[in-house]
């Protein structure tokens, strides 16, 4: 088994879900919750229910939140090796969920706007083991000369090498052409329908995913309803794979991360782009039905 080694986002989710359409500038009936998020711990958070080998790399504040998401990630078996910042708090998303389904988010990255390549324990940067990369580390000003310094790290050691585009409004305020040249020589990338469109200027996956080919030697597109599309430059066209149906969608927060998940191990182990896809559509199924960014033990 191959172990993963995640770098990324440790946050605490506050899920508001409305009822009814939102009153603007008046009040709207909701079922708000508090959850551990953040993209990269969701990923290792999901990993390691499912079996796999993983390690999270973090940073967190001097804060009862904080010690709670400790926790949570060892209780999912995650070998957590989050630096504790004795100045910001642990981060913090507010997610806005209308009573459609549609989510907006506003994010406070607190403690992980400090990870520094001085938090990477070395020990973690080794040949055949993965390294997992969440875009937010790398889109942060913050917290991006330790993204950089992880992706040297995992180059050295001869690690495969993900990366996770993150979200599309910071992506496209940070601009394309800084985002892929951080990234350049992953093996493989992940993003959205949308954060595909913020890179290449292509509205359509397929034709995206081909032009991502120039930077990735491999490239998933999540789909959301529609599933997912794996490519390779290598193949006429990508390989597709319809989204598993669930009963009702309440709320996707975290479900692109669990997608991701399901997708990695299968790939790890050099299973068919077909079948890893319908693995991370499974996983993606799972969290919509969860209700929440987190597997529920």
């Amino acid at each position: 088994m191959t172990r993963v080694v995640v770098v990324g986002d440790l946050m605490t989710d506050a899920v508001a879900r409305a009822k009814y359409p939102l009153a603007r500038a008046s009040d709207t009936p909701a079922v708000v919750t508090m959850h551990g998020g953040g993209s990269g711990a969701n990923v290792a958070s999901w990993l390691a229910v499912e079996g796999s080998e993983v390690a999270f790399i973090g940073r967190r504040g001097a804060d009862i939140t904080g010690r709670n998401r400790d926790m949570e990630l060892m209780g999912y078996g995650v070998d957590a090796r989050l630096v504790m910042d004795p100045e910001r708090p642990t981060g913090t998303c507010v997610v806005l969920v209308t009573h459609k389904g549609e989510r907006t988010m506003l994010s406070d990255p607190g403690a992980n706007a400090a990870l520094s390549p001085e938090d990477l324990p070395r020990d973690l940067f080794s040949a055949g083991a993965h390294l997992h990369i969440s875009g937010y580390t790398l889109i942060n000003e913050g917290s991006r000369d330790a993204g950089l310094a992880a992706l040297d790290l995992a180059r050295r050691a001869g690690m495969s090498i993900s990366v996770d585009c993150a979200s599309s409004a910071p992506v496209e305020r940070t601009g394309a052409e800084p985002f892929l040249e951080w990234t350049h020589g992953a093996k493989l990338l992940f993003a959205n329908a949308d954060q595909a469109k913020v890179l290449t200027g292509r509205e359509e996956p397929d034709a995206a995913a081909k032009v991502l080919t120039a930077w990735f030697p491999q490239v998933v597109i999540k789909l959301n309803s529609d599933g997912a599309l794996w490519y390779t430059n290598n193949r006429a066209e990508p390989v597709r794979v319809p989204a598993e149906s669930v009963d009702r969608v309440v709320d996707g927060t975290g479900a692109g991360d669990a997608f991701t998940a399901g997708f990695l191990p299968q790939w790890l182990d050099g299973k068919p782009p077909a079948e890893a896809l319908a693995a991370g559509n499974a996983l993606a199924a799972r969290c919509i039905a969860n209700l929440g960014a987190r597997p529920r033990l």
